[in-house]
């Protein structure tokens, strides 16, 4: 069975830092590509990052270069460093994979960026 649990969010001021973290069971992790997703009250889901299994990021051009995706195949455990958080970045933050054809969701963690 494939669980994937998010932790790691919270309340944050503007310009604040956050790291998300993913903890991944019942896949033979280091095999595996990983993404973060998010989802805006009103808005469709969209991706932040990915990163594969050679450990290639690619992300959002909504990013600007202030996240980082990195994995610890160790821990199996992705993680979304965040900084320069502005309030359009909040959101549920959602990690995932995929296993053939099959897409797997962790619970997500809200993300809130407010002074």
């Amino acid at each position: 069975q494939v669980r994937l649990v998010e932790s790691g969010g919270g309340l944050v001021q503007p310009g604040g830092s956050l790291r998300l973290s993913c903890v991944v069971s019942g896949i033979v992790f280091p095999m595996y590509e990983m993404a973060w997703y998010r989802q805006a009250p009103g808005k469709q889901r969209e991706l932040v990052a990915v990163i594969t299994s050679a450990g290639d990021t690619n992300y959002g051009d909504f990013v600007k270069g202030r996240f980082i995706i990195s994995r610890d195949n160790t821990k199996k455990t992705v993680y979304l460093q965040m900084n320069s958080l502005q309030s359009e970045d909040t959101a549920v933050y959602f990690c995932s994979t995929r296993v053939g054809v099959a897409y797997f969701w962790g619970q997500g963690t809200q993300v809130t960026v407010s002074s």
